[in-house]
């Protein structure tokens, strides 16, 4: 599997996390890939502002 593949895999797992309810630190790229982890957040962020109220 190429990098990007996996990033996209990454980012997706993040954003499944968020949306699971599981907190940030459970992201499982904590000691392999500092670029995997950073997909990882950035999916689990976006999906996490998608979730959250709007604000007026």
């Amino acid at each position: 599997m190429g990098f990007r593949e996996n990033t996209v895999r990454a980012r997706e797992a993040g954003a499944a996390a968020a949306i699971a309810g599981r907190p940030a630190t459970d992201c499982p790229h904590r000691g392999d890939d500092p670029l995997l982890r950073a997909a990882w957040v950035r999916g689990y962020v976006a999906a996490e502002q998608q979730l959250a109220p709007a604000e007026p």
